[in-house]
């Protein structure tokens, strides 16, 4: 949710196949990072690890 000024905007994600690309190993829990669980919510599969690289900034002062 997010105040603009004079109102508020409400976004949702859902999942188009009714599921989660989740690893194959094993029928037990599994440890993701950040960035892996932005995948999944972005619809990708964890298995593509060069999905999206990671961006850094320098900063030069």
């Amino acid at each position: 949710m997010q105040w603009d000024h004079n109102e508020f905007w409400l976004y949702y994600k859902r999942l188009e196949k009714g599921k989660f690309d989740w690893p194959k190993e094993g029928a037990g829990t599994a440890e993701i990072s950040i960035r892996e669980l932005r995948w999944l919510l972005d619809g990708l599969s964890l298995e593509q690890r060069s999905a999206h690289k990671k961006v850094t900034v320098n900063t030069v002062i």
